[in-house]
């Protein structure tokens, strides 16, 4: 601008007329300073469009980050609060910067949020906390913390980015839950092997103890509540077996609706006057395959757990709806396949479980009844649901009730229809000889008493060499052989080799193991297992059905696929 002014100073002004001969040059010079102010102005316009278009664009990018970001001063006033966070939390930006840092500090989180702020003036921070919810909610979060400095070196602001860990974490401690009950639940199966044979024992010396004293008023007495007590460990055993998803399943093509009002019939006389059952049954309910007697062994315990929780009384609503289950829910739940599901929902009015027992209550052992309770019932239902293929999960609020879905998956079979079964006849012998191969030498005697009993020539082995070498001796028509055996053949294996030998021979095997925990043996195999332990009757009646050439379906479990 110096050089303008020193064009138009008046002392220099040129008379109207005169002839200067460095006009022109003057003329270009001024042209030429025109030009560069131009140039500068346009260089700012410039410079002033790309320091817009960054902050246009640093703003964008902010509020387009997926995961939430706050700004605020060293002192905690909030600066910047993007739609992320907006959405992960439920908290606007206007209330954020109205009402402070706070709405996002749990009611004892005020210390450490200090203590995090005054470090990240240093440096970056990373840790993980907790921050609440608009909702009441308590989320978990992974904080990476860090300073804007000046260029002198003074704190300007903090930026804090926050991951919502809550998901994830949830997800982890399901696959820890579900590790660990698997892991339970191999235990178990192998315990129940185990007391399955002691059981079978007492069970069948019981029986023939009232077999020798048929008249003996007090043996029946003495006899009769130890039978109930072991039948009642049988029970037991059973229900670690469901935990264990190992107990034999019958699944059927069900209708919920019928199941259902059939069996809220029953629950009115089980929980009493002072519980009232509601039934709100949709009508596009899929039907399910599933086995009716353990399905209603299910709602039954969680009616009966339902009515504990309301000592006072209250309302047990059933209800019955179809949802499809997609693949957001499978990845929350990996244990479940997305698909089309039934859902039966057991709701009550009752005290309401805290975290704490909620996230226990398939575990077993694991009780709050510590009179009556052997923690072994909701277990049961886990294990009955995940070997249905199906799914539980539970909601329970303190105060306020509990609710527990179970998922069935929606099944297109079509049941056949039921054959008449022949009279089943006698249950003792009929001259047949039985070769009886038990590795547990007590077990074998007690079932060699047995089949003597019920008319049977009986013959005995301990193992699968000894039970070859017997055979090859004696014309036997039945083997009857223990499936898990010492010396690495077991009663499969047994079986193939007798069976080539003598095709005339009938198989029976029995095991303190269920058959589903030989499913792939028996899809190989055309045979029957008789599970321990058994009634003297329940064995009668099955050796004569082999024996028969008869397929029943009440003396054991079924071998056939």
């Amino acid at each position: 601008m110096g050089r303008l002014a020193g064009l138009f100073d008046s002392s220099k002004v040129i008379p109207h007329g005169s002839r200067v001969s460095g006009a022109p040059a003057r003329a270009e010079e001024l042209t030429l300073l025109t030009q560069r102010l131009e140039a500068e102005i346009e260089e700012r316009k410039a410079a002033e469009n790309t320091l817009r278009e960054t902050k246009e664009l640093l703003e964008a990018t902010f509020e387009a980050a997926p995961f939430p970001i706050v700004v605020t001063k060293p002192g905690g006033e909030v600066l910047m609060w993007n739609k992320a966070g907006e959405t992960t939390f439920g908290i606007t930006a206007e209330e954020l910067k109205a009402k402070g840092y706070g709405l996002l500090v749990p009611d004892d989180g005020w210390e450490e949020a200090g203590r995090v702020l005054e470090a990240a003036q240093t440096g970056r921070v990373s840790m993980e906390s907790q921050i609440h919810h608009q909702d009441g909610r308590t989320l978990d979060v992974r904080l990476s913390i860090a300073p804007v400095c000046r260029s002198d070196g003074s704190v300007r602001a903090i930026v804090t980015m926050m991951e919502d860990l809550t998901g994830k974490n949830q997800i982890e401690a399901q696959l820890r839950q579900s590790q660990k009950l698997e892991a339970i639940g191999a235990l178990t199966g192998g315990m129940a092997h185990d007391f399955n044979n002691l059981l079978g024992i007492i069970i069948g010396n019981l029986d023939l103890l009232r077999d020798i004293r048929p008249d003996d008023v007090e043996v029946a007495r003495l006899s009769g509540a130890a039978l109930e007590a072991s039948m009642r460990g049988a029970d037991l055993t059973r229900r670690l077996l469901a935990f264990a998803r190992r107990q034999p399943l019958q699944p059927k093509r069900v209708e919920l609706d019928v199941l259902i009002s059939g069996a809220v019939k029953l629950l009115g006389r089980l929980l009493g006057d002072h519980v009232e059952i509601a039934l709100v049954l949709a009508d596009d309910v899929c039907p399910v395959l599933v086995d009716p007697g353990q399905l209603e062994a299910a709602l039954t315990n969680l009616a009966t757990n339902a009515r504990d929780a309301m000592p006072s009384g209250g309302r047990l609503t059933i209800s019955t709806n179809k949802r499809r289950l997609d693949a957001d829910y499978a990845a929350a739940n990996p244990d479940v396949p997305a698909g089309d599901y039934a859902v039966i929902e057991v709701t009550d009015t009752g005290i309401g479980m805290p975290p704490e027992i909620k996230n226990r209550v398939f575990e077993p052992f694991f009780t709050t009844k510590k009179e009556k309770g052997t923690g072994l019932g909701l277990s049961m239902v886990f294990g009955f649901m995940k070997q249905s293929g199906g799914h539980i999960s539970v909601y329970s609020e303190v105060g306020i009730g509990t609710t527990f879905r179970l998922f069935l998956p929606c099944t297109q079979r079509v049941e056949e229809e039921p054959i008449d079964l022949p009279p089943t006849g006698l249950l003792a012998g009929k001259g047949e000889t039985v070769l009886a191969v038990e590795d547990n030498l007590a077990l074998r005697q007690l079932v060699v008493r047995q089949l003597s009993s019920l008319g049977y020539t009986v013959l005995e082995a301990g193992n699968s060499a000894d039970a070859l070498e017997v055979l090859s001796r004696n014309t036997v028509n039945l083997l009857f052989s223990d499936v898990v055996m010492p010396g690495g053949t077991d009663g499969f294996a047994l079986a193939d080799v007798a069976s080539r030998r003598w095709p005339e021979l009938k198989v029976l095997l029995t095991s303190g193991f269920p058959q589903t925990r030989f499913k792939e043996e028996f899809a190989r195999h055309s045979l029957r297992l008789l599970s321990k332990p058994y009634r003297k009757e329940v064995l009668a009646r099955m050796v004569r059905d082999v024996l028969d050439g008869r397929d029943s379906e009440t003396s054991g479990d079924k071998g056939r696929t």
